[in-house]
């Protein structure tokens, strides 16, 4: 049948009418084009449609306001970077019910470490103040199901690995980033409870480094001095959070992909894993911000410090929990469970599934922790 010359074709542009236009169609007519492109199931065009629909007014701003409720995360973002800075009380009001939001490049890389994707994530967090100028971000992690543990295929795979199982994760907060040397001296200043903390005991010192040379009983006491501070309840990871955080939504070996190189994690640049080339040996640990995050905005979850887990060892998961709680029973209570390698360690001890124990008395300059937050 030949086309109507009178109708609109699919990328004309639109004006008035009741229908929706095509997903890339151009609408015309202010604050009414920003309305029904609001309306599209194309989460592109709802976020251009609310960065467009500040420039006309209340009508506009009342649709900004709107958009902070928004399914999509990436539309959230653009209404609250759109509003975070305003002063007006009906603006504050509503953008102080939401989390926070901050954007940050996910990255990906082929079998041989050569990075082929890169596109814009989002993420929701809260922040705790500390005192001093010193900060805390906690980020939402969505709960969800995984496979715990790596498959036979995997290059490195230990014993105690196995069996991969499905594990059920409930929603919970974790630390953008490893506890920072800035972060446990702002602590270690609060009241005893069990433990005396040292205020400094890292070996490579900075405030943005990782703090390291902390004991897993160390970093419980940071736990409960926090949690006494801020009335939150502030913990260590079970081992089956940590992995379900750090995976991020993959199934590969690292959250970059089948390998990581040395750009993208701090660790013993002499060996490689898989087909990417070696690395840089740095033989110490780098600022908590040097390296790219997974998908849920966490950084560090390979290489830099090995962070302390929960968990007591096991030497393998046959009857582990399988809902995202520690697995405090019947294991080996001389030693804790740590997770994710460290500068000093080979590439394939970074893998998401790599487990280790360590004594709890320890205390290493690569070895160090990181908080989750739970309501």
């Amino acid at each position: 049948m030949a086309e109507n010359p009178d109708q609109p074709r699919e990328y004309d542009a639109v004006l008035g009418g009741q229908n929706l236009p095509p997903p890339y169609a151009v609408v015309l007519g202010g604050i009414e084009g920003a309305r029904k492109r609001f309306a599209s199931t194309v989460v592109e065009v709802r976020s251009k449609a609310v960065a467009d629909a500040i420039k006309y007014g209340d009508p506009g701003l009342d649709l900004v306001l709107s958009a902070l409720q928004d399914e999509s995360i990436q539309v959230r973002y653009t209404a609250y970077s759109l509003l975070k800075d305003r002063q007006e009380p009906r603006i504050k009001q509503q953008v102080d019910k939401i989390l926070p939001i901050f954007a940050f490049d996910l990255v990906t890389v082929d079998i041989f470490g050569q990075i082929n994707s890169s596109r814009l994530d989002y993420a929701e967090y809260f922040i705790e103040d500390l005192g001093n100028g010193v900060f805390l971000e906690m980020i939402s992690i969505p709960g969800g199901n995984f496979m715990m543990g790596s498959p036979p295929t995997e290059t490195g795979r230990d014993n105690s690995e196995v069996p991969q199982h499905s594990v059920t994760v409930p929603p919970f907060f974790m630390g953008k980033y490893p506890v920072t040397q800035a972060q446990w001296n702002a602590v270690a200043a609060l009241p005893q409870i069990n433990l005396p903390l040292h205020p400094n005991p890292s070996y490579t010192k900075g405030k943005n480094q990782p703090v390291e040379q902390v004991s897993w009983h160390e970093a419980e006491e940071f736990c409960a001095r926090i949690s006494q501070k801020t009335g939150k309840i502030y913990r260590l990871p079970s081992e089956s959070e940590w992995e379900y955080a750090a995976r991020g939504g993959t199934t590969t070996p690292f959250y970059f992909g089948a390998t990581i190189t040395g750009e993208l994690a701090n660790f013993d640049g002499h060996s490689a894993y898989g087909f990417a080339p070696k690395g840089v040996d740095r033989q110490e640990t780098t600022p908590v911000d040097s390296f790219p995050p997974n998908a849920f905005g966490l950084y560090d979850m390979h290489g830099n410090v090995w962070e302390w887990c929960a968990d007591v060892w096991h030497d393998n998961y046959y009857g582990a929990p399988t809902d995202g709680s520690a697995w405090d029973k019947n294991g080996n209570n001389r030693y804790r469970l740590v997770r994710g390698g460290s500068w000093y360690d080979t590439p394939k001890s970074c893998r998401s599934a790599n487990r280790c124990a360590s004594e709890s008395i320890s205390k290493v300059n690569n070895c160090g922790f990181r908080l989750v937050a739970v309501s």
